[in-house]
C-alpha cells in the first residue's frame, strides 16, 4: 500500500466535527490506520502492480485532491497524477470508490 508523504489538510476532532490544531501526515495516519507496511507514493512503481485502487472518502477529496474545497475546479496530488496515468497508459485496471472517481474524471480524457 502506498500513500503520500505530506501533511494532512487538516485534523478533525471526531467527537466535535472540528478542526483541531495541530498536523498529520497522510503516510503516518495511514499506516496507523491500516496497521500495516505503507510506502510513500513516490517509490510506486507501476511495472510491479497489476491493477491499482483507491478507497473514496474525505482522504481522497481532502489529502488526494482538492475537489472538497475547489470542487471540479480541483487539483491532484502530483504522485496521484502520476500513478493514475502510468497505470492508465498501461491499460492496468483502477478501481475507485465513493469519492474517489473524480479523480479519474479530471485525469483521464
Amino acid at each position: 500500500m502506498f500513500a503520500p508523504d505530506k501533511d494532512q489538510l487538516h485534523v478533525v476532532d471526531h467527537t466535535s466535527g472540528t478542526p483541531m490544531e495541530q498536523t498529520r501526515n497522510v503516510l503516518k495516519e495511514s499506516a496507523r490506520i491500516a496497521r500495516g507496511k505503507i510506502s510513500s507514493l513516490d517509490a510506486l512503481n507501476e511495472e510491479q502492480f497489476d491493477a491499482m485502487f483507491i478507497p473514496g472518502g474525505f482522504g481522497a477529496a481532502k489529502n488526494l485532491s482538492t475537489f472538497a474545497t475547489e470542487g471540479t475546479d480541483m487539483s491532484v496530488d502530483p504522485g496521484v497524477s502520476k500513478a493514475v496515468k502510468a497505470f492508465h497508459a498501461n491499460s492496468k485496471p483502477i478501481g475507485m470508490c465513493c469519492i474517489a472517481p473524480v479523480i479519474a474524471a479530471k485525469l483521464i480524457p
